[in-house]
This record gives structure tokens, C-alpha cells and sequence, in this order.
């Protein structure tokens, strides 16, 4: 596929949730299936150069770009889950957001000692979210290969809170 204009995929929906906020809606994007293909296959690729051994995706839109880039790279795919959705042994972190805190899972088997894990979701806003995975990922011994978000939100700034991290994104607000 050519070139995609994923600025084309994303609808604006402003005040939501709340007003002031402008809401980037991927829905268009993924019932596109060149558009979509193709932020998979650019995901794919920023994890395949990352020498990536595991793909994690954040719950939830983490996992509808991380799982087909895991089939496509052939490495497991590592759920990151919020509070009381996985059953086995887990570890946990609380972080903060914009609006309060919150708190994300892993199970504690997930990754091998040193396994480069890539950690995929829809966007980057403040980083909170992709940084509490990223300690996540560390705290069961695994390696942070890197990051890639379809959707940046620059002004937000979590290029700064991730700055210790590769970070990949395909569109930039």
C-alpha cells in the first residue's frame, strides 16, 4: 500500500468526553482496511527494528493494533490489563492521570528475565499510561524495546515523560 493520510481515518469529536476535550476516534481508521493494514504493518515494522522478542498492548485499543503486529511478527502478545481482569499472579502499578489515579496489571509470568518487550497503543497524550507499562514490563524482569502510538497528542507532552524510551508515532497532533 501507498501512502496512507491517516489524518483522513481520524474523526474529531469534540466535548467528549468532557468539554474542551477534543476526542481523536479511531473507528473510521479501523473500518478502513488499507488504512488500517497499514498502521499495523508501520507498527510491525518500529517493533521488528527493535529486535522486540514480545509485544505488549495497554488496554484496551492497545490490543487491537498489538495483536495483529504480534501474528505479524510472530512473538507473543502481553496483555496489560486494568485492576481485577487477570486471573493468574500479577504485578501491579498505580500511576496518575489527568482526572485521578488508576492502576494496571501484568501477570508476573509474562515475560522471560531481559526479554525485549514492544509496547503498542492507540496514543501518546501525557505518557502516564505507556510509562506505568513501561515499569510494569520492567518490574517482571522484562526490557522496554520501545513504544509505538497511532496517535500523538504533542501538546500533552509524554514524548517527555517516555524521553528514556524509543518512541515511534505515526501521526502527530
Amino acid at each position: 500500500m501507498s501512502a496512507v493520510d491517516l489524518q483522513n481515518y481520524i474523526r474529531d469529536i469534540p466535548d467528549f468526553p468532557e468539554p474542551g476535550i477534543i476526542f481523536r476516534d479511531i473507528t473510521p481508521l479501523l473500518k478502513d482496511h488499507g488504512a488500517f493494514r497499514h498502521v499495523v504493518e508501520q507498527m510491525a515494522e518500529e517493533a521488528r527494528s527493535s529486535k522486540t522478542e514480545a509485544i505488549v498492548g495497554i488496554e484496551s485499543r492497545g490490543f487491537i493494533f498489538g495483536c495483529p503486529v504480534a501474528l505479524e511478527l510472530g512473538v507473543p502478545f502481553i496483555p496489560v490489563r486494568k485492576p481485577g481482569k487477570l486471573p493468574s499472579e500479577r504485578m501491579s502499578v498505580e500511576y496518575s492521570l489527568e482526572y485521578g489515579d488508576s492502576q494496571l496489571d501484568i501477570h508476573q509470568d509474562a515475560l522471560k528475565p531481559g526479554q525485549r518487550a514492544f509496547i503498542i497503543d492507540d496514543l501518546l497524550a501525557t505518557g502516564g499510561t505507556a510509562l506505568a507499562t513501561a515499569k510494569l514490563v520492567e518490574l517482571v524482569g522484562g526490557k522496554v524495546a520501545g513504544f509505538a502510538f497511532a496517535i500523538e497528542l504533542s501538546a500533552l507532552e509524554g514524548r517527555k515523560t517516555l524521553e528514556s524510551y524509543d518512541i515511534a508515532t505515526l501521526l502527530r497532533y
